[in-house]
């Protein structure tokens, strides 16, 4: 298949469109910089003004991950705004490109993120749990509801509601090893907040997994890309140290975070025990499902 991907020079993006070129798909990689080496596979797209079809012409797929990162800076009011802008009206942007196809794509997967449901505690969470109202959750739901006009072009969608990836060459796991190869580092807070993961064997298996069922037609809605096997951030701590052969000792308390990071803090030490029932009840199965294998996988 013809599959275009947003996001494509991003962690996530860079390592499905490799699995993917080794599974003999063609690739047509998505920039936003106006001088694309078609030679590479690249074409021109653009998140804002008036929607444009050609770039996505002739494609089977498009997988959109693009977007600012969460992570990437300090929360700000007009970072938010970025966050926002970029994600919702990027892919409503994209979703009525999409719609103005002659011969519209088989399936859209569009990113979103675990975000969607808050801070849940202990309680364990799946696709058919109530959103959250906080940022995040706010921000997911309409950057879900923004796939609508392709929707409604008769394109079956996934929502792609991930968690934290982990990767060896960026994303969450990227910030953290250097204090923990320090010997530094250690539990968030209380440590007894659930912490949802997927290691990026795993994620890139099961968006290829989703994406079939999705062309198929045995597949829309959201989905939680996450393993099966979430964890309390101590317990994904003490696994990391484990890898690592670190100690990790010293907690950090939650005021820090809050120094360091503004609101985004709230995320860092809120719970979230969310489960992949739809990909475990499709029949996916996960070769790393706890953080040590995870873990292990990513920094091998």
């Amino acid at each position: 298949m013809r599959i275009a991907i947003t996001g494509s020079t991003g962690m996530i993006g860079t390592a499905l469109s490799a699995a993917l070129t080794e599974d003999s798909h063609e690739i047509v990689r998505l920039v936003r910089h106006t001088h694309p080496d078609e030679t590479a596979g690249e074409r021109h797209w653009s998140p804002f003004g008036e929607p444009d079809p050609k770039p996505y012409e002739g494609c089977d797929v498009v997988v959109h991950l693009a977007g600012a990162g969460l992570g990437d800076k300090r929360w700000s009011a007009a970072y938010k705004r970025e966050i926002r802008e970029s994600r919702v009206h990027g892919t409503d942007t994209l979703a009525r490109s999409l719609a103005q196809l002659a011969e519209p794509p088989k399936a859209l997967l569009s990113a979103s993120a675990i975000g969607f449901y808050g801070d849940t505690g202990s309680t364990p969470v799946t696709e058919d749990s109530a959103g959250s109202e906080d940022f995040l959750g706010a921000l997911c739901r309409d950057w879900e509801a923004a796939t609508k006009p392709a929707e409604d072009a008769g394109i079956p969608v996934t929502h792609l509601r991930n968690g934290v990836v982990l990767g060896g060459s960026g994303g969450a796991l990227a910030r953290m090893l250097p204090f923990f190869k320090a010997g530094i580092g250690g539990p968030i807070g209380s440590g007894r907040q659930y912490f949802s993961f997927i290691g990026m064997a795993d994620h890139l298996a099961a968006l290829q997994h989703i994406m079939a069922l999705t062309v198929d037609g045995n597949m829309t809605g959201a989905v939680n890309v996450t393993g099966p096997l979430p964890v309390t951030n101590r317990a994904f701590t003490k696994a990391l140290g484990h890898v690592l052969h670190r100690p990790t000792v010293m907690p950090v308390p939650g005021f820090a975070l809050r120094v360091l990071f503004g609101q985004m803090a709230d995320e860092l030490t809120g719970s979230q025990r969310v489960l992949p029932a739809r990909l475990t009840e499709s029949g996916f199965a996960f070769s790393t499902p706890d953080p040590r294998s995870a873990l292990a996988a990513a920094l091998e």
